[in-house]
């Protein structure tokens, strides 16, 4: 294995469990719980890195993906449709949805995406999906879309580390 892949992988297997750490002895309760003003819960924030991990290894492995047909600008908030309610969802631990559950799935898309890192041409490149968010006719390196995964698993373990320690003091580091 080259230094880079070895590199990306180290990089992405450390955030990975600096984000892991937050949640440790933790119950399903617990991890469902909103200790702050915000809608954000660990349980969900773990949901949302890993789906966001399997859209990005996705994207490496296969090209963007379908995207809904949508006027982001004129969305109904109050009443939005199902994509959207589908994609709230996964900041929150639903009904049967447990901690020991969240990690397994993340485990597994982990060790897939871990996978892609060591066999991929890191060079391939692949036009980023039509999204505000955006640059019109931008595209991503696989390179690129393996250290916005680590980016992504880093801030989510920020705001993971606050919900931790609101919930019972427990700190990631200091």
């Amino acid at each position: 294995m080259t230094t880079e892949r070895a590199d990306l992988l180290d990089l992405l297997r450390k955030h990975r469990e600096l984000f892991r750490f937050t949640v440790q002895g933790l119950t399903d309760e617990q991890a469902a719980s909103r200790p702050t003003v915000s809608e954000l819960c660990l349980g969900g924030l773990i949901k949302h890195v890993t789906a966001t991990e399997k859209t990005w290894a996705d994207f490496v492995a296969h090209g963007p993906a379908a995207q809904p047909d949508v006027d982001w600008a004129n969305i109904d908030w109050s009443n939005p449709p199902a994509f959207i309610i589908e994609h709230q969802n996964g900041f929150r631990m639903l009904d049967g949805e447990t901690l020991e559950g969240l990690l397994a799935a993340y485990d597994v898309v982990a060790g897939e995406t871990d996978r892609l890192v060591e066999t991929v041409d890191l060079d391939r490149r692949y036009p980023l999906p039509e999204a505000p968010w955006f640059e019109p006719g931008a595209s991503w390196s696989a390179r690129r879309a393996f250290a916005h995964i680590a980016v992504e698993t880093a801030q989510h373990a920020g705001h993971a580390d606050i919900l931790r320690e609101t919930i019972d003091g427990q700190k990631s580091m200091g």
